[in-house]
């Protein structure tokens, strides 16, 4: 619900800027792994990282919506050939938002880029530790092997202490 007021507050700002309607993104709270936010300007969509909200709500909701909602802007501004981090998306951030550009977060991704699903290999006292997309791309029938012994990975066991979150 922040998140969404804030895109909002964003995309207020930036008709009053400049005199003109933009429309407004579906916005998700989806988004796994290191990454705060992202801009898919194309479907005109904002995913963010629900973990990394919780956890930098103030700071998050200050320097990440904006900087996802600049990229549309920008995109939507200025079409497709701009720079992602470009003089026209700084310029959104700085004249329209107040908001220094910045083109990553510092925020702890220890939660947020878990690695909790175990597998092992033919290595003696080896495992493996993958992200839930791996996994789920090995249970979908893809295919991993150890770079060191080259077998196969086979599923262990979720590792609780991780993933329980």
């Amino acid at each position: 619900m922040q998140v969404r007021k804030e895109v909002l507050r964003c995309y207020a700002l930036a008709e009053q800027f400049y005199l003109k309607s933009f429309p407004r993104p579906e916005v998700s709270l989806k988004l796994r792994g290191k990454s705060a936010g992202v801009a898919e300007l194309g479907r005109n969509r904002l995913r963010f990282n629900q973990v990394l909200l919780e956890e930098n709500a103030e700071a998050f909701l200050a320097e990440v919506v904006p900087h996802e909602v600049a990229h549309l802007l920008a995109w939507q501004l200025h079409g497709r050939k701009i720079r992602p981090h470009g003089r026209e998306w700084q310029q959104i951030m700085h004249q329209v938002f107040g908001v220094e550009p910045r083109t990553r977060h510092q925020f702890d991704v220890t939660r947020s880029a878990h690695q909790g699903y175990i597998y092992a290999c033919a290595c003696p006292d080896q495992q493996h530790a993958l992200t839930l997309r791996r996994h789920n791309k090995i249970m979908a029938g893809q295919i991993y092997i150890c770079r060191r012994c080259q077998a196969n990975l086979t599923f262990l066991h979720v590792d609780e202490s991780v993933t329980a979150s």
